[in-house]
């Protein structure tokens, strides 16, 4: 089974979720944080929206295990955190670092199981871990 955390943000600071090398050093840094194996290179860039309040700055970095997203709105002072993976990592954990480098009040969030086509667990991790293991040479 593979772990996909979802986690709406509010209360962030404004001007934290609006620097691009903020979101990149998350995403270059958070990784190793999980003992995940980052594949990519992180890419980050900023959107305006035709609404105003609708800009923000995005970024994703591929792990072998699968990836780390991050989606702000500083005007509305939210922020979405996706982690998904096909190793094993501590939500509770995952969800507490987040609050703390996003500076966040409040958090909405889900954990997803996915990989249930799978007949077994041990089936889906290995045939995950290995695809990843394959992109990653």
């Amino acid at each position: 089974m593979t772990l996909h955390l979802v986690i709406d943000g509010y209360g962030a600071d404004p001007g934290y979720i609006s620097d691009e090398g903020r979101i990149l050093t998350f995403l270059q840094e958070y990784p190793h944080a999980i003992s995940m194996t980052p594949i990519s290179s992180p890419q980050v860039l900023t959107f305006r929206g035709k609404v105003t309040n609708d800009w923000g700055v995005s970024g994703f970095i591929l792990i072998a295990e699968s990836h780390i997203s991050v989606h702000t709105f500083p005007d509305r002072g939210y922020v979405n955190v996706d982690i998904f993976s096909c190793k094993y990592f501590d939500p509770e954990k995952a969800k507490t670092e987040i609050v703390k480098m996003f500076a966040l009040d409040k958090i909405d969030f889900r954990i997803l199981e996915r990989g249930l086509e799978y007949l077994s667990v041990p089936q889906a991790l290995n045939g995950m871990i290995k695809e990843r293991d394959e992109l990653a040479e």
